[in-house]
């Protein structure tokens, strides 16, 4: 499971993580060039972290 997620949604994306995979995430920072092209998964904000499990 991988999540994007902006500065606002990071708690919620890492609370939907943790009740589906049932395990803590791996949280990234978005890459400089990914930015521009990837949105948060809760809004148009452009994506700040990557919230996953490797």
């Amino acid at each position: 499971m991988k999540k994007y997620s902006c500065e606002i949604h990071i708690d919620q994306a890492i609370e939907d993580f943790i009740s589906t995979e049932e395990t803590f995430p791996i949280l990234e920072n978005v890459e400089n060039e990914k930015k521009i092209s990837t949105n948060c998964s809760y809004c148009d904000t452009p994506a700040s972290y990557v919230v996953a499990n490797g």
